[in-house]
């Protein structure tokens, strides 16, 4: 009897011991996803200080914004950001500027960033050298600027910004700005006028001697074509010296970012050589001095070295294909660089 009891607690051990087992993954499994879940979607998002202003720029995404928190070491498991966000967050990021207090968890800023509503201010990025088209189309589709002039003429946008200019291109700094959620676009274009006069009369009032600019608008004009050829800071007494001694020489610019502009919207990125042949009036192939109108905005950067061209004798440059450009006194030199510039090109293509 006592043997037949032994062997009857034997045979209900392994049920009891599988039980147990199983009970034992599953509380692992739900101690694991507690913890992937707190150092995920609860983790404190990263603040200095008590507050931090959190800007969404227009066109940024969930994933994107993810990938950054985690490739700045702000987040874990980006897997599970991004779940929570196709499960639980049924919009897009809104584009604005928020405020993300001391203690909120991640999960509570990927929540804030889907409602505009939620948003303390508008982040208004005007990048250097792109168009006033450009900067008027981005406030038109940005949903925190009151439309006030946007939509105007571009004579009625200039009598209500009181610009006495007939054009408006170049006459706005670049920069970025922060601006109340619903400023007017009234508003935010006045102030980026009198940013770059300010800018511009500054430089105007110490520009270096014998320029060939008869005033201050000429000297704009040119700080835009020397904010579209080169994007290298170092370089930009070296255009605006090229330039200024083409103009004192009597030659023509022969900038194609002027051609371009002339174009307009018949340009499709690329630019042929009847277009360099056909006439427009900022065409400086086919024209004389300098266009007409600035062809960008141009940054303050470009306004300074506009005034303070460098003291060499270079009347050509041409671009190296690695970056940057090669300045040349002679016209021997230039057809040089040209060759090893097109050698570059050509190797690049044949890789």
């Amino acid at each position: 009897m006592s043997a037949a009891k032994t062997k009857s607690k034997k045979k209900t051990q392994p049920p009891q011991r599988k039980m147990k087992g199983v009970l034992l993954i599953a509380v692992s499994i739900i101690v694991l996803l507690m913890i992937v879940l707190w150092s995920s979607l609860f983790k404190s998002y990263p603040v200095e200080g008590k507050k931090q202003l959190l800007a969404i720029n227009s066109g940024d995404t969930y994933s994107g914004f993810i990938d950054r928190l985690a490739k700045e070491d702000m987040a874990s498991f980006p897997i599970i950001l991004k779940l929570y966000q196709k499960i639980f967050i049924h919009d897009t990021l809104k584009a604005g500027v928020y405020e993300v207090r001391e203690g909120m968890s991640i999960r509570q800023v990927l929540d804030m960033i889907s409602n505009v509503d939620n948003a303390e201010m508008n982040r208004i990025l005007v990048i250097e050298g792109t168009t006033f088209k450009q900067l008027i189309e981005a406030l038109k589709k940005d949903a925190l600027v009151k439309k006030e002039v946007s939509n105007l003429p571009m004579d009625q946008l200039l009598k209500a910004l009181d610009i006495p200019y007939t054009h408006a291109e170049g006459l706005f700094a670049p920069d970025t700005y922060f601006f109340a959620k619903g400023e007017s676009d009234k508003k935010i274009l006045t102030d980026l006028y009198k940013r770059q006069m300010k800018a511009l009369d500054e430089a105007w009032a110490n520009r270096a001697a014998n320029l060939p600019y008869k005033d201050k608008y000429e000297a704009l004009i040119m700080a835009s074509i020397i904010e579209k050829e080169t994007n290298v800071d170092r370089e930009l007494e070296q255009v605006s010296g090229v330039f200024a001694r083409r103009l004192q020489l009597g030659m023509r610019l022969q900038t194609d970012p002027t051609v371009i502009y002339g174009m307009g919207d018949k340009y499709t990125g690329n630019i042929t050589r009847q277009d360099l042949r056909t006439p427009t009036a900022y065409n400086t192939y086919t024209i004389n001095g300098l266009p007409p109108t600035p062809i960008a905005l141009p940054s303050k950067k470009a306004i300074e070295a506009t005034m303070h061209p460098d003291n060499s004798k270079n009347i050509y440059f041409v671009a190296t294909g690695n970056g940057g450009h090669t300045f040349s006194e002679t016209l021997e030199q230039h057809n040089q660089a040209v060759k090893e510039y097109l050698s570059v090109l050509k190797t690049k293509k044949d890789e």
